[in-house]
């Protein structure tokens, strides 16, 4: 979806008809046409950082239920179990908005390619989040909207100033510096958590590239059979333990929001500038350090406290840049 204002409008053969010269009916239709293009994309960009921002409460309350019952309950397991609920929740809703007639869109080329990115981003992210703090595994995901912006650049065409490039830079440093790379007990999983991020700026670039016939509802569809399947598999591998009704319970919600957050981040990412709407990722990692802080007891140390400003920093200077142009 190509999101920038059209820069010219073809006001038809008969624009100019009754004027004779046509000079000031051309250009009051043109500009007009520009007030409307521009009012329209402000609109978008609007839409598009408020899904942004649902997505993200959403995805973080589905992380702090998985992570909860993860004590209790294997990787694949658990996911699977959450991956049949939100397929059933997702169908429902599908049925409530009267498009699942056309559930085979779900399964277009596009939309499965990017269910399979998906799947991958999850399985990582959430294998990762299993064992890093919630803050910090929050944080580590939070240079998406950095990769989104050089993935922009490199195949979307966008240009970038050096004083952007020097933000992208600051961002990713700061990654660095939540993930603290060092011989003496790093932690691998964050480098997991890593290779996640990377896939989930992926999907977010390809939404861009589906039809927008295609109802976002039917891709989160796609997106929950694909992650469904694959933690399926792995559960096969693991073995299944006893399960109570209160993990039921909290799987259930965690489907509910999780189903709520891919909607969202599927909305947002098909409407408006993606370097405008990717910043407001951030919005999620004040919920992940308070959810971290409250239930786990979990608080960054000084050095990942840093990388956390700087990840904000960069983030909101690249939003102010866009403002402003």
């Amino acid at each position: 979806m190509n999101s920038k204002p059209t820069s010219a409008i073809d006001t038809g053969p008969d624009a100019s008809a009754d004027t004779g010269t046509g000079t000031g009916t051309d250009t009051d239709t043109s500009s007009g046409t520009s007030a409307a293009s521009r009012a329209k994309l402000a609109a978008d960009n609007r839409r598009g950082i408020i899904y942004m921002s649902a997505s993200m409460a959403l995805f973080i309350a589905n992380d702090g239920l998985t992570k909860y019952v993860s004590a209790t309950l294997p990787t694949g397991q658990l996911i699977f179990l959450r991956g049949v609920m939100s397929i059933l929740l997702v169908l429902a809703v599908a049925q409530a908005f009267g498009v699942l007639p056309k559930i085979k869109l779900a399964f277009a080329p596009r939309v499965l390619l990017r269910a399979l990115i998906d799947a991958t981003a999850t399985m990582l992210y959430l294998a990762s989040l299993f064992h890093l703090p919630i803050g910090n595994a929050t944080a580590i995901n939070l240079a998406s909207p950095l990769f989104m912006i050089v993935f922009a650049v490199l195949f979307l065409g966008e240009g970038i100033s050096l004083t952007r490039a020097l933000a992208i830079g600051a961002g990713f440093f700061g990654v660095l510096l939540v993930i603290q790379p060092r011989a003496d007990g790093f932690n691998a999983w964050a480098l997991v958590c890593l290779f996640g991020t990377l896939f989930h700026a992926a999907r977010d670039l390809l939404t861009r590239r589906i039809p927008a016939g295609i109802p976002s509802i039917l891709i989160t569809l796609s997106t929950a059979i694909a992650v469904t399947l694959i933690s399926g598999a792995i559960s096969v591998v693991e073995g299944w333990r006893a399960f109570s009704a209160l993990d039921l319970l909290m799987l259930g919600l965690a489907a509910a929001f999780l189903s709520g957050g891919y909607y969202f981040i599927i909305s947002c990412m098909r409407a408006g500038e993606m370097s405008l709407i990717a910043p407001f990722r951030y919005s999620g990692l004040l919920f992940a350090l308070l959810l971290g802080y409250f239930i786990w007891d979990e608080v960054p140390n000084a050095l990942a406290w840093s990388g956390i400003a700087l990840l904000i920093g960069s983030g909101l200077y690249l939003l102010m840049q866009n403002t402003r142009n």
